[in-house]
């Protein structure tokens, strides 16, 4: 299972992307203020607030005994650990995971829950099929 995340919206605090599974349109994404932390670029990360590096990463699900759930968990994220897909509806919900839902208003997401849910669903059925899951972040 491929899972695209197209960053759309580069704001000063947060992020709007596109999720997309296997090149189909899922859900809206939000993620905090975006800094390019490349080689010799000039963005510098701000503990919890700000967005994944660019790249494709391994996803598993695993026990977030944060969230008190089951939840996608981003594997070998460059300068981050534990940035997990879950549920929130704004930037102050988020210290760098990913939030799904729809961008309906502007700086949110909503119905993330049923989102989150919907997802969980998709990866475990690619697992269980012996499908590897990878999100490219772009």
């Amino acid at each position: 299972m491929e899972m695209t995340l197209t960053r759309t919206a580069k704001r000063k605090a947060y992020t709007i992307g596109r999720l997309e599974i296997d090149g189909v349109y899922f859900c809206d994404t939000l993620e905090p203020a975006w800094r390019d932390l490349g080689p010799g670029r000039p963005g510098h990360k701000i503990a919890g607030r700000t967005a994944i590096p660019e790249g494709r990463y391994p996803v598993v699900i695993t026990w977030s005994p944060k969230f008190g759930q089951w939840l996608p968990l981003l594997l070998h994220v460059p300068l981050f650990e534990g940035i997990r897909i879950h549920a929130g509806n704004t930037a102050a919900d988020t210290a760098g995971c990913i939030l799904v839902g729809e961008n309906r208003k502007v700086g949110h997401v909503l119905n993330s829950t049923r989102n989150v849910n919907l997802l969980k669903r998709r990866i475990v059925e690619a697992k269980e099929r012996g499908e590897g899951v990878w999100i490219t972040v772009k």
